[in-house]
């Protein structure tokens, strides 16, 4: 298992040479080959950038990706017609101590997409990640880290209006996503990848009433939440069980990360005796950066053979947090699962998608050293 005290969740802020280079490249303004060159400098800042804050860990800072889970689309036929308002729609809040004025007019809502869902089969046009996996590999001697959405995040695009054509419902639809990522799974052990983490955000939209609603609704009514969220992880370890004992496998859980917003708020609590027992995931990567997040209590649910990583440094706000209470911080968690079971992270990547965070590289800079010199601290 990686023992790594210091991570990193995912993605990182997108230099402005490589957003101008996607609008080029939708333009057709410029080659696809030089387009890849823009794309893959990227990928050489990102690398470096968390070598030299120190980290053990390392991503490709998700560079070829629109939004954290936009490989599938990109690599999957079958899913329509969408836009990047396919993976943002909801009601995002301001994030309360970014220094972002009024949080309540700081909120921005964007519907979900009346076209949104799956359309026909779902046909694999090339793998999600092995691009990604293959050159970061090759650029770095630290441990690199692919993500994965959760199967279950895709029940977003299945549709009463749009799906049932293709998939009668959802759960044929999350069948074929989850195959789909199992077979990416195993190309990625294929080609050497030891740490893979598995994005879940949409597990804790379950905790707070405002975002629950629709998860209600995919799943049939408040009765069959529950029998959803068993049969949501059973998928999570179907993916996870094509990996072998050389994979450490990762969950990640935030409340929702977009450009400094959240949508959703409450304790783990509710969840965490499925999630945190449940999964075969080694390693619980977990938001804890404000009181949205409640309590440490909930992990007293975590199991004795998984690592907790706490995501204690948000990256919602430029505000530095002080490594002494981060510090004060992780002792307080050890009191429900021991330091030596205990790492810290951000509590989410920097760009859950293009959008990007509201803070500056700088910003992202020093949360990361942070990160690295607080672990170093605590543990050693």
């Amino acid at each position: 298992m990686i023992q790594s005290r210091a991570d990193v969740v995912g993605s990182l802020l997108r230099p402005p040479e490589l957003l101008a280079a996607q609008e080029e490249l939708a333009k057709r303004a410029i080659t696809p080959a030089l387009f890849k060159n823009t794309e893959d400098e990227a990928v050489d800042r990102a690398v470096a950038l968390e070598e030299e804050a120190g980290l053990e860990v390392v991503t490709d800072g998700e560079m070829r990706r629109q939004s954290f889970q936009s490989q599938m689309t990109a690599a999957v036929d079958g899913f329509g017609e969408h836009s990047l308002e396919a993976f943002l729609w909801g009601k995002w809040h301001g994030t309360r101590d970014a220094g972002l004025g009024d949080p309540k007019t700081d909120d921005w809502t964007l519907p979900r997409p009346s076209n949104l869902g799956v359309v026909s089969k779902l046909r694999k046009k090339r793998h999600l990640s092995a691009e990604e996996f293959t050159y970061l590999r090759a650029r770095t001697r630290r441990t690199p880290k692919i993500t994965l959405p959760s199967p279950s995040l895709w029940v977003n695009f299945w549709s009463k209006e749009c799906s049932v054509q293709a998939y009668p419902n959802v759960e044929s639809f999350l069948a074929d996503v989850t195959d789909l990522l199992r077979d990416e799974v195993a190309e990625l052990v294929r080609l050497g990848a030891t740490y893979i983490q598995i994005d879940a955000p949409h597990y804790t939209l379950l905790l707070d009433p405002r975002t629950r609603a629709f998860y209600e609704r995919q799943a049939g009514g408040p009765g069959g939440l529950d029998r959803w969220l068993e049969r949501a992880i059973e998928l999570d370890n179907a993916v996870i069980s094509t990996g072998n004992s050389q994979v450490t496998f990762g969950l990640h859980l935030c409340r929702g990360n977009q450009a400094g917003r959240w949508l959703a708020e409450g304790s783990y609590e509710a969840i965490a005796p499925v999630i945190f027992k449940k999964v075969r995931a080694r390693r619980l990567l977990l938001e804890y950066d404000d009181a949205r997040s409640g309590s440490f209590e909930p992990l007293r649910h975590v199991p004795e053979d998984k690592m907790v990583v706490l995501g204690l440094v948000s990256t919602k706000t430029p505000r530095l947090e002080n490594r002494v209470e981060l510090a004060s911080r992780i002792r307080e968690a050890s009191r429900f699962v021991p330091i030596e079971r205990l790492a810290l992270s951000p509590q989410c990547g920097f760009a859950s998608s293009v959008l990007g965070n509201r803070i500056s590289p700088e910003d992202q800079r020093r949360k990361l050293q942070l990160v690295v010199e607080t672990a170093r601290e605590v543990w050693g």
